[in-house]
């Protein structure tokens, strides 16, 4: 794809404009752009209005804290203490990536953007067109899931527009999601660092590097300190259920199947969307949103879905199952 591609097909403007997405930031713009998680709406981390601005688009309650993108390791001083040893270890292993760490915020991050909590989320994104963007913009952006509030996050620019296309200036195509679910995120600001969510880096691959990490306690979901901690999150209009094991659908309802694996039998639900057919939780976890897009897409009476493995990829997995299915 060039560097100066556009399609006008979509509400707003959707195109590989490095420049021009930079620009809209600088100006206050709010603007959506791939990751290597999912797709991110943008806009200056500095600045309250632009970041008033992602709240009013998404519809998100102002006591839910963004994540803050960087470029590079550099920049992340001007927005956090990092003098914190396990931060340079955790950053050299993971960063750019798919980790999100939480550290004591420095005093010109509004508190809009963190809640009014003494810390900040923070990431480098590993997609190299994210932080090309976040290069030119010359800020640090603030950026949650690219959809309407609590509903399933995108992975592709189409999924963008389609939900927010009348909302925000521009669309900064970055091809499809690689991982496909959201970052992980530790608070290191803890003794010992605490998982606040699962992602795309797993439990395994943290405690190989630093040792034991804690879970956060179930108050935490009320109040949050990190981004899609709430027990409703990542949801489909269409009612979802999990399935422990394998059971025959009901014939009175017009169901699809969400499986993990190739199912035994494919009787009696209206749709099948197989995530991997090997069993690779890699390739669930990158083809599990746009998967769950489509099954929502059609006027179901009901989605069920296999639960994964609760190792690896496959407890961020059944994190995101568990807050989709929850029902207040």
């Amino acid at each position: 794809m060039s560097s100066n591609t556009e399609s006008t097909s979509a509400i707003c403007p959707v195109g590989t404009d490095v420049e021009r997405a930079a620009q809209l930031l600088a100006n206050g713009g709010v603007v959506a752009f791939g990751t290597e998680t999912v797709y991110g709406l943008g806009a200056d981390a500095l600045n309250p209005h632009a970041v008033s601005r992602v709240f009013a688009v998404k519809e998100r309650p102002k006591f839910d804290p963004l994540i803050v993108h960087l470029a590079d390791y550099e920049q992340l001083s001007t927005v956090a203490d990092v003098e914190n040893s396990l931060v340079e270890q955790l950053a050299a292993v993971f960063w750019p990536g798919p980790l999100t760490l939480v550290l004591p915020k420095k005093p010109n991050v509004p508190d809009l953007v963190t809640s009014g909590l003494p810390t900040v989320a923070v990431r480098i994104p590993e997609h190299p067109q994210a932080r090309a963007l976040i290069a030119a913009a010359g800020k640090p952006i603030a950026a949650p899931s690219a959809n309407p509030f609590g509903r399933i996050s995108p992975t592709r620019a189409d999924h963008v527009a389609e939900q927010l296309g009348t909302k925000i200036d521009y669309i900064f195509d970055g091809g499809p999601c690689r991982v496909g679910v959201e970052s992980t995120v530790l608070d290191v600001s803890t003794n010992p660092p605490t998982l606040l969510r699962p992602g795309g880096v797993t439990v395994e691959a943290l405690e190989d590097v630093i040792g034991p990490v804690a879970l956060p306690s179930s108050a935490a979901e009320t109040h949050p300190s990190a981004p899609g901690m709430l027990p409703s999150h990542y949801a489909p209009g269409t009612p979802l259920q999990i399935r422990e094991s394998v059971t025959p659908p009901d014939p009175s309802r017009k169901l699809g199947l969400l499986a993990f694996r190739e199912p035994s039998s494919r009787d009696g639900w209206s749709n099948v969307e197989v995530l991997s057919s090997t069993g690779d939780l890699v390739e669930a976890a990158a083809n599990f949103f746009a998967a769950l897009r489509r099954l929502d897409a059609l006027e179901l009476d009901g989605i069920v879905a296999d639960s994964f493995p609760s190792e690896g990829l496959g407890r961020a997995l059944n994190d995101r199952l568990q807050r989709a299915a929850h029902t207040e």
